[in-house]
């Protein structure tokens, strides 16, 4: 290296890959720095440097070479880094020391120096925090560190569910990313196919996909949470299950679908309901939370708070060291945190090709007219926060106060016969208190009064009900949708502004009320938890998958025909009922 290099190099002063010192005087803090960027993303390492930037070199001898080359050997895994002698000009026997590494690549164990790692954090040099470098070490040996790839002696095959494995497995085969014949093996082979099996002993990474007994994972954790305006301050509703990844996956929706407003448009003959942000875009975010975890922790989770004006979906961990919150949206690989959890997700279609994910949410959000959601890293956890659309039924407040509102509630159709004063004129001489609010933005779909009391976090008594629940009916803001039976079991409330006649009344089309039906009809836990999925169109697979059943006609013909039959599931193409294409809705979303 010539001095003109050198010059172009520290002409703009130290930076994230620049470091200067005035002398070997500096240098363990000198290799400190080396070590960091090693761990980062490289950089120069200069000795006789001053601080403003004159080049004012030191005297080289024999013993200069060997405190460096000694420091050298202090770094691990052992490296060799030629030090560039620089001449300074006018200077008779100074030079200055230069000395350059490229940065780490994604799989690179972690450098240390004197027993100790640094990485850089901008252009400050820092201890790396031990989860990093834990991590580091997995990532250089999964075979060897990996969480997912521990065989645990407690972990057994009656820990795990069978039936789950299985059903797994046939979805993946209905995708066609399994070979039909995988239908046939026995479960240890099926794991064994899936490099969950080692030496006969089971992998973590089965456990986490398929564990039915979860005492010794209290890291299989996903933490739900609905807070009141924009602040984790109050708590609307907050839930917590331990379970296995489709457990997980399936709490997760649920309580997303639960929070999040249903908006619809009718096609042709039917309704069809969208959430306020895309399904396919939550449910992508929710499988890369829980598949690019960290788990060797205990105290290792998922977490999704829904606010009034965004959701956050947060999971434990860092990014890799190719990404960043920016470049994640970019088009890039793959570095899977648990390659073999990774792997079985998406060989079972629960998991899109690698590096195409946040395309797939990014793509999603746009076609909704959604802003790009932005990641954030930080304190040990990577979150993806959306950005809910403006609703009028949201007030963002972090108070219970009483007061007034102006909300424009004009329908674009007339509204029912039950609702005989204009909503706007209600909302206009009527005072809710903050909780009144947030039941008419509950309830922008059908919720029991349970779910409602529990979701305002009030007691059960009849006296909050009155408050919340009587007070919105007597003044038509909200409605019943059982009217002719006031104490049914099955009654329940929906938003006054998203009632039709003809979605309460069904008798020109279904021959019978859908009050009717559900009070004579018996109906299992599973067909309640049918018509609940199918509040927009779903296949019959997606059916028998959510409520947990086998793929077969039996299952079908008794968990979905017997619907369709008591006019509470429609056919979405009723004129060829054995279409591949054929999906069903509940009769409620769907107009005549």
């Amino acid at each position: 290296m010539k001095i003109q290099e050198l010059q172009r190099i520290i002409k703009s002063g130290e930076h994230r890959m620049l470091e200067l010192k005035k002398s070997t005087g500096e240098i363990t803090k000198g290799f400190q720095t080396l070590c960091a960027f090693l761990n980062s993303d490289g950089g120069w390492l200069f000795f006789g440097i001053a601080p403003n930037m004159d080049i004012i070199g030191q005297n080289v001898t024999d013993n200069t070479l060997r405190e460096i080359s000694n420091e050298m050997s202090k770094i691990e895994p052992a490296i060799d880094l030629p030090s560039n002698i620089i001449p300074v000009p006018g200077k008779d026997g100074y030079s200055v020391i230069g000395i350059h590494c490229d940065g780490a690549k994604f799989g690179d164990a972690p450098y240390t120096y004197d027993g100790r790692a640094f990485y850089k954090v901008e252009s400050t040099t820092m201890r790396m925090p031990r989860p990093m470098f834990e991590e580091r070490l997995r990532r250089s040996n999964p075979a060897r560190f990996a969480w997912e790839s521990q065989t645990p002696d407690f972990l057994t095959m009656d820990i795990l569910d069978e039936e789950r494995i299985k059903k797994a497995v046939s979805y993946g085969v209905q995708e066609g990313r399994l070979p039909s014949t995988m239908t046939f093996d026995d479960t240890m082979e099926l794991l064994d196919k899936f490099n969950m099996v080692e030496n006969g002993r089971i992998k973590n990474a089965a456990a986490f996909l398929f564990a039915k007994k979860i005492s010794s994972y209290p890291q299989f954790l996903i933490r739900m949470a609905r807070f009141r305006g924009t602040r984790k301050e109050v708590f609307l509703d907050t839930q917590r299950l331990n379970g296995n990844f489709f457990e997980m996956l399936d709490a997760g929706m649920s309580f997303l679908f639960k929070h999040l407003f249903l908006s619809g448009e009718i096609r042709g003959m039917l309704r069809h309901e969208e959430l306020e942000i895309p399904i396919v875009a939550l449910r992508e975010a929710l499988v890369n939370a829980l598949c690019h975890r960290l788990m060797d922790s205990n105290s290792s989770s998922v977490g999704i708070s829904v606010f009034d004006d965004r959701v956050e979906i947060e999971n434990t961990g860092y990014l890799p060291n190719e990404l960043t919150v920016d470049t994640i949206k970019l088009s890039h690989k793959s570095y899977p945190q648990n390659p073999i959890i990774a792997s079985a997700l998406y060989r079972l279609s629960f998991l899109e090709s690698w590096g195409t994910g946040v395309n797939k949410i990014m793509t999603a959000c746009k076609n909704a007219n959604l802003p790009e959601p932005e990641y954030s890293s930080g304190m040990g956890f990577v979150w993806i926060t959306f950005k809910r659309p403006e609703h009028p039924a949201i007030t963002v407040s972090n108070s219970d106060t009483n007061s007034d509102t102006n909300s424009d509630t004009n329908s674009d159709t007339n509204s029912d016969t039950n609702l005989d004063t204009n909503l706007d004129t209600n909302l206009d001489t009527i005072k809710l208190s903050d909780r009144h609010k947030e039941v008419l933005s509950f309830c922008m779909i059908e919720r029991s009064s349970k779910d409602i009391l529990n979701h305002i976090g009030v007691s059960i008594q009849k006296k909050n009900k009155k408050t919340y629940i009587g007070y919105l009916v007597e003044n038509k803001l909200l409605i019943r949708t059982i009217p002719n039976k006031p104490t049914s079991p099955h009654q329940k409330y929906l938003n006054a502004k998203c009632a039709r006649s003809e979605t309460f009344n069904l008798d020109t089309s279904l021959g019978t009320s859908l009050g009717t039906n559900l009070d004579t009809i018996k109906l299992s836990d599973r067909h309640k938890e049918v018509l609940s999925f199918c509040m927009i169109e779903r296949s019959s697979k997606d059916i028998l998958n959510h409520i947990g059943v086998s793929i077969q006609k039996k299952n079908k013909k008794t968990y979905i025909s017997y619907l369709v039959e008591n006019k509470l599931l429609v056919k979405t193409i009723p004129n060829k009922p054995t279409s591949p294409n054929q999906k069903y809705l509940n009769a409620k979303c769907s107009k005549s």
